[in-house]
């Protein structure tokens, strides 16, 4: 037998109600909703979650990942407050492969997405936002980390979107390298056509930081005092409201 609530006594049981309001009490009660999880897309580029024509995997975008939880931590977020996945910027392009490695880690249509991505996954990733976007997924911050795939010839090479990405975020922010002192992942990203968009971003920056060293565009200030590491931060802590782990 369970107990009775005691400040139910006197109230009407109705079978397809809670326990939240008597009827007889006029007081408005307030239910707590927590925030929904977030869901993270680390989007590497060539040569980042896999090998690339003999080079990598050498895991660039995944150190702007170990930032983001190093950062989370830092804010008392815990670790059960967001999904983060480190994905290679071909793993969504067809249909199975959208499904498996992008829709099957997204609860519902009410998660907040994000998509950080680099390089090649910078160029396929703004194309992740409009893909998502158009089947009605929410996405609050779209990173570009220097995005290249505007090249001929890495079409050829690389399984990326061939058009230029029209990406759908609320907020986008992209940063270009733009390294003073070049180093070989410069002419390779060179190779590949760093795409310079006329317009789209909300915030736009060069960086003195060579290409390859995604964590350093990450958390370059932009010439605004902001950051892409900022930019992201700001939109996920507003997001929990000053929720804490316990």
């Amino acid at each position: 037998m369970t107990a009775e609530n005691p400040d139910l006594k006197g109230c009407q049981r109705l079978v397809v109600t809670h326990d939240l309001t008597c009827k007889t009490d006029g007081t408005v009660k307030q239910a707590t909703v927590a925030p929904k999880k977030i869901v993270l897309f680390f989007v590497g580029g060539a040569g980042d979650k896999e090998s690339y024509y003999g080079t990598g995997p050498n895991n660039n975008v995944a150190e702007a990942l170990k930032i983001f939880v190093k950062n989370m931590d830092a804010e008392e977020l815990c670790a059960d407050t967001y999904d983060a996945h480190h994905i290679g910027y071909n793993a969504f392009v067809s249909e199975d492969g959208l499904k498996a490695s992008v829709l099957d880690k997204i609860s519902d249509l009410t998660t907040p997405v994000y998509i950080i991505g680099h390089s090649l996954g910078g160029w396929n990733g703004a194309h992740l936002s409009k893909v998502l976007a158009d089947k009605g997924y929410r996405i609050p911050v779209l990173v570009t980390l220097d995005p290249v795939g505007e090249g001929q010839i890495v079409w050829g090479i690389s399984n990326i979107y061939q058009k230029e990405p029209t990406p759908k975020a609320e907020y986008w922010v992209n940063a270009r390298a733009d390294a003073r002192d070049w180093n070989f992942s410069d002419l390779v990203a060179d190779f590949g056509e760093q795409w310079d968009m006329k317009s789209g971003p909300n915030m736009n920056g060069r960086v003195d930081v060579n290409h390859a060293d995604a964590w350093a565009i990450y958390i370059a200030d932009l010439g605004t005092g902001m950051s892409a590491r900022d930019v992201l931060m700001e939109s996920v802590v507003l997001h929990f409201k000053g929720r804490k782990c316990a």
